[in-house]
């Protein structure tokens, strides 16, 4: 059997919360259940759990997004906390060693992180995801686990965008092109 992990994207308070700046809105609010469902169960199984999570600067004119997308989840802003219960998930297990918040400052949750070091060191062969952009951060964070060699599992009922199209195409996507179980 091998061993798991969950990655938790981006599920802040910009991304999800009607007055975030970057919000996917009522598609991840209502997925909200099932997000904590799969965390949790996560936690209390003592499988590792990633919360990867977005992290800029203000006023950052050399990151490639700040032409493409406004400025959020700004180091030390409310909007980059977890969003609604999340939160207190989190910072009720922050203490456990299978738990880690872990800034991204790129779409992928590989790049520029210790993610691979810190699977590899645990011997992690298995990366369930979770979270939002469905067509962005966890796309990206799935391509570079399959070209990596993880074995991925998308959770359908805990992913959400803010363009159904692209949250739709990557679905597809996961399953045609990066060999992913979509459950």
């Amino acid at each position: 059997m091998s061993k798991k992990a969950l990655i938790n994207i981006d599920y802040t308070n910009d991304f999800v919360s009607d007055k975030g700046a970057l919000t996917c809105g009522i598609p991840a609010q209502q997925m909200e259940e099932n997000i904590l469902a799969v965390t949790k169960q996560f936690i209390d199984d003592g499988d590792y759990v990633v919360f990867a999570v977005d992290i800029h600067q203000k006023d950052d004119p050399y990151h490639p997004e700040a032409n493409l997308f406004p400025a959020h989840n700004l180091s030390g802003s409310n909007g980059r906390n977890l969003y609604g219960e999340m939160n207190r998930v989190y910072e009720d297990n922050s203490f456990l060693q299978n738990v880690y918040w872990m800034d991204k400052t790129r779409y992928s949750a590989f790049a520029g992180t210790d993610l691979e070091l810190k699977l590899r060191e645990r011997g992690i062969s298995e990366l369930h995801l979770v979270g939002v952009c469905t067509d962005i951060c966890v796309l990206h964070t799935a391509v570079d686990a399959y070209n990596k060699g993880f074995k991925i599992v998308i959770h359908k009922d805990a992913v959400a965008s803010f363009n159904q199209i692209g949250h739709e195409w990557a679905l597809g996507h996961f399953k045609a092109c990066l060999a992913a179980n979509v459950i």
